[in-house]
């Protein structure tokens, strides 16, 4: 086991004028399970790729424990990798696949087979050991690619969206599995994932990156619920989270027909460059409604402060709960949109199953003070 430091490590592909990791500066504590997430092209699986020595560090090092590893070849990092597409020999048996890399550095064929019968016991291969991968379900096949990477006993797990391709059922099922393990075997782990709720399901921490760059890096329930800009806010969650741009009229933000309260040290950090305008973020769950509430679209007041009036869209009843979809009264008058998830403008809002509207209706809605984000209209960072 070991820890693992970035330290300005940068990668520029030839031909690019942009770095598809630039300057990434973090540490990773020993056996800890790290998960590097964003969406596609954000760099996650370039920083991982210069940690196993797959890319060139352009700028910056990279260490694993002590050792400075940033010009070091692959095979002589202590490094195991789990990819996406399993990448299993499939003219070999289960137990030569999870042997072979042992079997190239001359380990004894006694201790090769103690070692993926152990590994093998853990993962519960046992009765495919004489198979070969085309006798194995997908969830199997990565098991198998895991097993590979376990008897190397190396110092770091990489794991790649190792879940990718899997169906939705087994991939829940296969990354409490993942997570098991690495807390069993308590070997450092760093896991790349555009997934955020694998991110908050099977990390220590939380590493968000965007366009090659670190965003924010926390605990999962940090992530959440203190968000350090709006990217990050927007990122983490699912559904995601409610996020636009509102009007600042002094202390209140107001979006359509809605204003809501803002605390006058929020109000006070707006700068020349938000224009008038503070981006606002709440949770599906942070808000609640009382049926016993109305609301007649049209009037001059607008809404009371503090609610929401929606106009309901759709409403999806999961048994447990229910989401309840729907515009912003008044949105029609607003230039930037207002919703969960980019550029939506439909906000979702998370209530009791009991009792749902109806699609058409127009319901009032109120976002708990406390649990309302306020971010930079320029720069997205949070104010606090």
């Amino acid at each position: 086991m070991a820890t693992v430091t970035f330290n300005g490590a940068t990668r520029l592909y030839p031909g690019s004028e942009k770095p598809a990791v630039d300057h990434l500066s973090l540490d990773i504590n020993d056996g800890e399970f790290l998960v590097l997430v964003g969406p596609s092209g954000c760099g996650k699986s370039t920083s991982l790729r210069m940690l196993a020595g797959l890319e060139q560090v352009d700028d910056g090092t990279v260490y694993i424990g002590d050792d400075d590893v940033t010009y070091v070849p692959p095979k002589d990092r202590d490094i195991a990798m789990v990819f996406q597409n399993y990448a299993l020999y499939p003219h070999m048996t289960v137990a030569d696949n999870m042997g072979f890399a042992l079997k190239i550095q001359g380990v004894p064929r006694e201790k090769i087979r103690e070692r993926v019968v152990d590994a093998a016991k853990i993962l519960d291969l046992e009765p495919y050991l004489d198979r070969k991968p085309k006798a194995l379900s997908g969830g199997q096949r990565q098991r198998v690619a895991m097993g590979r990477a376990i008897v190397r006993e190396p110092r770091v797990f990489l794991m790649d969206e190792p879940l990718s391709n899997l169906d939705a059922k087994l991939r829940v099922q296969t990354r409490t599995q993942i997570a098991s393990l690495q807390k069993r075997l308590g070997i450092t782990t760093v896991y790349v994932t555009h997934d955020q709720t694998e991110a908050l399901t099977m990390g220590d921490r939380i590493a968000v990156l965007k366009d090659g760059l670190l965003q924010q890096v926390g605990m999962p329930n940090e992530m959440y619920s203190s968000p350090a800009n709006a990217f990050v806010a927007g990122f983490i969650g699912s559904p995601a989270m409610n996020l636009g741009r509102w009007r600042l009229v002094g202390n209140a933000a107001v979006y359509g027909d809605s204003s809501l309260p803002v605390p006058s040290s929020v109000a006070n950090s707006v700068t020349r460059e938000d224009n008038g305008q503070i981006i606002v973020g709440f949770r599906p769950e942070a808000l609640s409604w009382n049926s016993n509430d109305t609301y007649t679209p049209g009037s001059d007041e607008g809404a009371p402060l503090g609610k929401i009036p929606l106009k309901v869209t759709l409403v999806e009843e999961l048994g447990s709960d229910a989401y309840v979809y729907g515009h912003v009264v008044g949105a029609d008058r607003e230039v930037d949109k207002f919703g969960s998830g980019d550029g939506s403008d439909l906000v979702t809002i998370r209530i009791e199953p009991d009792r749902v509207p109806a699609p058409g209706e127009v319901i009032l809605v109120e976002p708990n003070p406390d649990r309302i984000h306020f971010f930079s209209a320029s720069g997205g960072e949070r104010i606090n």
